[in-house]
């Protein structure tokens, strides 16, 4: 029987949670050729949600072509170039041949050594110098709009991932490089997302960024326990299973219906599941969950300060004033001045984020696990 729930990668339209109002805005701006920056944390479903906007124009559109790279290994501008140049080819290409042909006509003048090897059928693009002495070019940020001019079509261009050039050394300068590339080209629109909060609200909030104001800026917002509890409640009658809706409900606010721990919680749930889901299953399921995560979270906590390890646990406790004189005693947080140093270092590492002018922890499983067992340690 196949498993109903799915988390850890990109899903299907048939796994797709909700997310209608999203993606008819994402279509929106497809069609309408405007550039889109999606700003959320950590395993919200952004790459599920631009594939199916993806998907979803593209059954009725052969006008536009789609471009997707991920620039999570990117450390210097030039490997976001080198992976630019070598994205563009592939997706415009349908078979080995075609990679070749197109290298050739989009790319080869652009770059101090092109490389084109493999056996039949397959192929290896590579650069085949010292890219620090030879650095390519940054024409090939102009390549979307040459390509949507010689195919006559729209070119969308989508970089996950994309907070790692705040990473760069040069990314003030590399920032200025794209925008003035980018906002040149007619036919051509980007879709910019990425896993990091605060380095992408660095980047598209800030008003001195080069990417202030490039386009619409779209905050992610949580699926609502409503919607997941008849999410849940279908997926488990398809397979012959049945859970109430306030199991299901208990079982998504344990998580604070954060998208990838619903998913998992309720796969593990099911597996547990022969008949009928109880609220006891839940619990063994997120205990689970927790036990597998308890080396990964040590190992997080051990990279810490004392005094970011006491806030984390005054956080759990519900603790509002941390400048109180108390707090600071209690949780070893030092003097009144140290707590905008110890919030910045955690939203920094996207532990900790602002929500509304509360404080909330990014990962509602780090949350539980000290809750119940780093205290006890």
């Amino acid at each position: 029987m196949e498993i109903p729930f799915v988390y850890g990668k990109i899903v299907s339209d048939n796994d797709f949670v909700d997310r209608k109002e999203e993606t008819d805005k994402l279509v929106s701006n497809i069609l309408s050729q405007t550039n889109t920056a999606i700003i959320s944390p950590r395993r919200w479903g952004k790459s599920s949600l631009v594939n199916k906007a993806i998907r979803s124009v593209s059954k009725t559109e052969d006008s536009i072509l789609f471009v997707r790279m991920n620039a999570f290994k990117c450390e210097t501008s030039q490997d976001l170039l080198e992976l630019f140049a070598k994205r563009m080819v592939e997706e415009i290409s349908t078979s080995a041949e075609t990679v070749i042909s197109n290298a050739r006509e989009f790319i080869s003048r652009l770059l101090p050594k092109l490389s084109i090897s493999g056996p039949s059928g397959e192929y290896e693009l590579s650069f085949g110098v010292d890219l620090r002495e030879s650095p390519i070019s940054e024409d090939v940020l102009d390549l979307p709009q040459q390509v949507a001019s010689k195919r006559r079509k729209k070119v969308i261009v989508c970089i996950d991932e994309f907070q790692q050039i705040g990473e760069f050394s040069d990314t003030k300068k590399f920032q200025r490089i794209l925008r003035s590339h980018w906002q040149e080209q007619p036919d051509v629109a980007y879709m910019l997302y990425g896993s990091k909060k605060h380095m992408m609200l660095n980047i598209f909030g800030e008003y001195s960024s080069p990417f202030y104001k490039f386009g619409d800026l779209m905050f992610l917002p949580k699926i609502s326990n409503e919607v997941w509890v008849d999410y849940i409640r279908n997926r488990f009658a398809q397979t012959g299973k049945t859970i109430t809706d306030e199991v299901a409900s208990t079982l998504a606010s344990a998580v604070e219906n954060h998208s990838y721990y619903v998913q998992q919680l309720a796969q593990y749930a099911w597996l547990r599941t022969e008949k009928e889901c109880t609220e006891g299953i839940v619990d063994m399921s997120l205990q689970s969950i927790l036990d597998s995560l308890n080396l990964q979270f040590v190992n997080l906590m051990d990279s810490m300060t004392e005094k970011q390890r006491g806030f984390l646990c005054a956080m759990c406790d519900g603790v509002r004033n941390y400048s109180a004189i108390q707090t600071l005693a209690k949780y070893k947080l030092g003097t009144s001045g140290n707590i905008r140093i110890i919030k910045a270092a955690l939203k920094k590492r996207d532990i900790i984020e602002d929500a509304g002018g509360t404080l909330e922890f990014q990962d509602p499983i780090l949350r539980l696990w000290l809750q119940r067992v780093y205290k006890t340690i």
